[in-house]
């Protein structure tokens, strides 16, 4: 991505931050009767609570924003990392949870975890304003954001705001960096080729016509795709297609259950 793109995105993200707060204020007083929009404590244990109710009601998807650094206080009361991962894997069966995080809040483990779990959490990876948000079944969110009157946590269920972090989330989900890459495949470029021979399995090319593409003997084309399939934990070409998608490599594959959305 050229630097112009790269400012020009940083802008429009840094806009669409700026808009969601100014709502949040603006909606803050109006909204409060309805009940479309409640304070939470800044604490960090009544935000993770508050999260975990959320996550246990989801049916159907959660879509985390993760770009904003804890505060001291947070840290101080941040007993492990381990409580807010176990908040994530309370989540009913079926519901599909994304994650967008920075290079610097990207947790390597957390990754790492991914790659073993039958249904693991999509991770990309890109530089964003500081926001910290989860949104389930789009129809409820928890944000926590900076402003001028300091740090402020909302449960929102305007749906104008709403529709505003859907496309927040999904303007930067689609150019991202899937994070799971680095680690199954090492670096990007491998990650690239590897996605490429994972698109000639997923649509049924044969090895023949997948070498000729690549312009490598048969031979070697098959010995990348062992070594793919090995790096998956696959014990077949279908199931290195489904492994990748759920990793989110790759489109899902038709008839599998995907372990997240994009």
């Amino acid at each position: 991505m050229s630097g112009w793109r790269e400012d020009e995105l940083e802008k429009a993200l840094l806009e669409a931050k700026a808009r969601i707060e100014s709502m949040v204020a603006l909606h803050r007083d109006r909204s409060s009767q309805e009940q479309l929009i409640t304070v939470v404590d800044n604490a960090y244990d009544v935000v993770l609570e508050t999260a975990a109710g959320l996550v246990k009601e989801a049916t159907t998807s959660i879509d985390i924003i993760h770009a904003r650094r804890p505060s001291r206080a947070d840290r101080i009361q941040r007993r492990t990392d381990q409580d807010e991962r176990a908040l994530l894997y309370g989540a009913q069966e079926g519901v599909t949870i994304r994650l967008l995080t920075t290079p610097t809040l990207l947790d390597d483990d957390f990754v790492r975890e991914q790659l073993g779990r039958e249904r693991p959490v999509a991770i990309r990876v890109a530089h964003m304003p500081p926001l910290q948000a989860l949104v389930v079944d789009d129809s409820v969110a928890l944000v926590v954001a900076e402003s001028a009157a300091g740090r402020r946590t909302s449960v929102i269920r305007v749906a104008e705001l709403l529709h505003s972090l859907r496309m927040l989330f999904d303007s930067i989900w689609k150019d991202a960096f899937r994070a799971g890459e680095r680690f199954v495949f090492g670096d990007r470029t491998r990650a690239a080729f590897a996605r490429r021979i994972l698109r000639y399995l997923q649509a049924g090319v044969t090895d023949e016509v997948a070498a000729r593409e690549l312009t490598v003997s048969v031979r070697t084309y098959r010995r990348y795709v062992a070594d793919i399939m090995s790096q998956l934990g696959a014990n077949s070409r279908f199931q290195a297609g489904v492994r990748a998608a759920e990793l989110g490599l790759l489109p899902p594959t038709p008839g599998a259950e995907p372990g997240g959305r994009g």
